[in-house]
C-alpha cells in the first residue's frame, strides 16, 4: 500500500495531467481521454499512468500516441506542480474495458451508500409520536377535563328553544331568605334598640 505521501502526489499527478489534456493539449489525436490513476513509484522516478478513451479501437490508438508524443510537455507541467528534485517519467497504459470497470466501480459506491441509509437510525415511529404526544398534554393539565361540557351547548340535554322558569333571572344575583319575624323580635327583646339592616 503507497504512503500517504504517494498518494497525495499521485492525486497531483492525476489532476495535472487531466487538466492540461482538457485546457492546454493542442494535439488534435489526444480527444476523449479519461485519467484513471497513477501509481506512482517511491522514488518518483516514473509514474504509470492508466488512461481510458471512448471510442473504437483507431481513435484509441491515435490518443495514446498523441499522449505519448506529448509527454515531454506534460511532464514539465507535473514538475511545476510537485517542485521536488525527480519528475516521474510518465508511461500510459490504455485500459480497453475502462467503462465496465467504472460502472462496477459506480455500482459498489451506489450499494454502500444505500448499506449506510439503512444502518442509520430511523426517526420515531408515527404511533410512538401520538403516544409521545399524548403523554405531554397529560403533563400540562390544561387537558385534563376535555370530555367535560364546558358550555350549556356541549350537554346533550340542553334544549335551546326550551323557555326559562318565570321568575328567574340569571342575569341577577341569588340572595339568601329572609330572617323570620319572630327571630327579629327576639332579638329586639334581648336588648337591641334596631334591627341590624342585615336582618330586616
Amino acid at each position: 500500500m503507497p504512503s500517504r505521501r504517494i498518494e497525495k502526489v499521485n492525486r497531483a499527478i492525476l489532476e495535472t495531467i487531466s487538466s492540461t489534456i482538457l485546457f492546454e493539449l493542442r494535439d488534435p489525436r489526444v480527444k476523449n481521454v479519461t485519467v484513471l490513476n497513477v501509481e506512482a513509484t517511491e522514488d518518483l522516478k516514473a509514474a504509470k499512468v492508466r488512461i481510458g478513451v471512448r471510442g473504437d479501437a483507431k481513435i484509441q490508438s491515435l490518443s495514446l500516441h498523441g499522449l505519448e508524443s506529448s509527454r515531454g510537455f506534460l511532464q514539465s507541467k507535473i514538475a511545476d506542480r510537485l517542485e521536488s528534485r525527480n519528475t516521474p517519467i510518465l508511461k500510459f497504459v490504455l485500459e480497453p474495458n475502462w467503462l465496465d470497470h467504472l460502472k462496477a466501480t459506480s455500482e459498489g459506491f451506489q450499494e454502500a451508500e444505500a448499506t449506510r441509509i439503512e444502518l442509520e437510525p430511523n426517526e420515531l415511529d408515527p404511533t410512538e409520536l401520538v403516544a409521545e404526544g399524548s403523554r405531554n398534554q397529560d403533563d400540562d393539565g390544561d387537558d385534563s377535563d376535555l370530555d367535560e361540557p364546558d358550555t350549556e351547548l356541549d350537554d346533550p340535554d340542553f334544549d335551546p328553544d326550551e323557555p326559562e322558569p318565570e321568575g328567574l333571572d340569571s342575569t341577577q344575583p341569588k340572595h339568601s331568605d329572609p330572617v323570620p319575624e319572630t327571630v327579629v323580635q327576639a332579638l329586639v327583646a334581648d336588648g337591641l334598640k334596631e334591627t341590624p339592616e342585615s336582618l330586616r
